[in-house]
């Protein structure tokens, strides 16, 4: 049977493979042994044949791809766990980072992040989201490609010269709303956005690889940078969640997982988080385990995750919490409640007093029934603990498979180059100006000639009416009949009453 030895209570505790995509929550205080345990967890996956994607916040979790090395305190571990095959072994490992210093560079185009995870990242209100959806569908109407942040701040430029079409066809835009979005845009890429928002973009197909022996590639996300922007951080793993449920088919239960993400540092993931966003990440954890995802959230306090999903979580580690504030003693009785009860165990006694390397587990056995919760001596990973040195980390770089793909940005016309050439043909097709009779320079062009050719290009309006214009126009020259005959009616009628 498929399973992953997680430690030793009065009896072995086992992760089944069966049930791993019925997602888990590992949790406990700082240095209570919460990596090493994600640590066994993900090898114990790679050895099933399962892809792996982490986020390395502290660089700890880099050890994955270096062997271990053999300790008289980790024979004492194994012996008293009953391990009798224990042996340093190395996982084989990819490194990603956003920034692209630590790892591939992670690649993603602006109309694939879509407007609503942009709108959380730039911290918009709902009449700018509102904008920034009125731009998205412009694009998606046009096609016109957003790929990196150039794109999007020529179509908002394009927008914000053409409010009054815009806002005729899609609703009021006004510019102090564009230029919100463009200061916050700014921000973004101060926070290193630039390096995010572009090609070539990540394929999600490159996270669910296995090697050459048939164990499942670890997927490393160095986030030590990252975690400093904790929405750009969330919003990036909502994406990536988000993809794999629209593009994974329904599986229904498998023997093991297709694929397992685990989420560190969790409470960034759902702090400040709007109703609308946590409702979609709610859908997204309940139905993804049909597509034959898991996902394990890792955080210091199990309160720290929205009892909708927390309620999702079938398998469960929980290392010590120290009760000395009010809110940890909440932590406590929230995490003892969560667990099913075990009567030889007083779970939220027991949780204060758990020593490092030691937790409360509970997972889901035959039947999906939970395993009455053990006080669990855990495994020792077979990898090294800890960080590695920065030449182990370029030989790991220079084995990768997927290197070659993603080491080298691509800029393929898009909606900057399109809008750029356009207004540029705009210009050269616009007739000279009449020479001046008087000798002096003849009047500029007037800057609207620009914007009536995007104008033709995009809405198709210019030397032809398009029927908004034309509709303007008619009611103007209504308007002005009407006047003229109230002036002239106004005229006469002075006129004979002076006779």
């Amino acid at each position: 049977m498929d399973q992953i030895l997680i430690g030793k209570g009065d009896q072995p505790v086992y992760l089944l493979g069966k049930y791993g995509n019925r997602h888990g929550l590992i949790a406990g205080a700082t240095g209570t042994g919460k990596s090493v345990t994600l640590m066994v967890m993900a090898e114990g996956f790679s050895r099933l044949g399962v892809p792996v994607f982490l986020a390395d916040v502290k660089g700890d979790l880099a050890g994955l791809c270096q062997p271990g090395t053999a300790s008289e305190r980790i024979s004492q571990r194994t012996a008293q766990i009953g391990i009798e095959d224990w042996r340093p072994e190395a996982n084989p490992v990819v490194f990603w980072d956003i920034f692209g210093q630590l790892g591939h560079p992670v690649r993603c185009s602006i109309t694939e992040m879509g407007p609503s995870l942009l709108g959380r990242v730039l911290e918009l209100n709902d009449t700018q989201s509102g904008v920034l959806d009125i731009v998205f569908r412009i694009a998606d109407e046009q096609g016109l490609l957003l790929i990196d942040m150039d794109d999007l701040r020529a179509l908002l430029g394009f927008v914000a010269d053409n409010r009054q079409t815009v806002s005729t066809q899609y609703g009021l835009v006004s510019a102090q709303s564009i230029a919100a979005i463009q200061r916050q845009l700014l921000r973004l890429e101060n926070d290193g956005a630039r390096e995010f928002f572009g090609e070539p973009a990540l394929d999600l197909a490159d996270f669910m690889r296995q090697d050459m022996s048939g164990r499942g590639v670890i997927n490393v996300m160095a986030a030590d940078r990252l975690i400093l922007k904790p929405r750009m951080y969330s919003s990036f793993l909502l994406w990536m969640l988000s993809e794999l449920f629209e593009t994974l088919p329904e599986v229904g239960d498998l023997d093991r997982p297709k694929m397992v993400f685990f989420f560190d540092e969790a409470h960034l993931l759902f702090g400040d988080c709007p109703p609308a966003l946590l409702q979609r990440v709610d859908q997204v954890v309940r139905l993804i385990r049909s597509k034959g995802v898991g996902v394990y959230f890792c955080s210091q306090n199990p309160d720290d995750i929205p009892g909708t999903v927390l309620g999702q979580l079938g398998n469960r580690v929980q290392h010590a919490l120290r009760a000395f504030t009010p809110r940890d003693q909440r932590a406590v009785r929230t995490a003892a409640e969560t667990f099913a009860s075990n009567p030889k165990l007083d779970v939220a006694k027991v949780i204060s007093e758990l020593g490092v390397g030691e937790a409360l587990v509970s997972t889901l056995q035959e039947k999906g029934i939970p395993l009455p919760v053990e006080r669990t001596l855990i495994c020792p990973p077979r990898c090294r603990i800890g960080a590695i040195t920065d030449e182990e980390r370029a030989a790991q770089r220079m084995r990768s498979p997927v290197g070659a793909r993603y080491d080298t940005a691509v800029n393929r016309e898009s909606a900057f180059e399109i809008l750029s050439r356009r207004a540029e043909q705009a210009a050269a097709a616009a007739p000279p100006p009449a020479p001046a009779a008087t000798g002096r320079s003849a009047p500029s062009q007037p800057a609207s000639a620009t914007g009536n050719k995007l104008n033709e290009f995009l809405f198709g309006t210019g030397r032809r009416q398009g029927a908004v214009e034309a509709m303007a126009k008619s009611t103007m020259r209504t308007m002005g009949n009407q006047l003229g005959r109230q002036l002239l009616r106004g005229l006469l009628g002075g006129l004979s009453s002076k006779k």
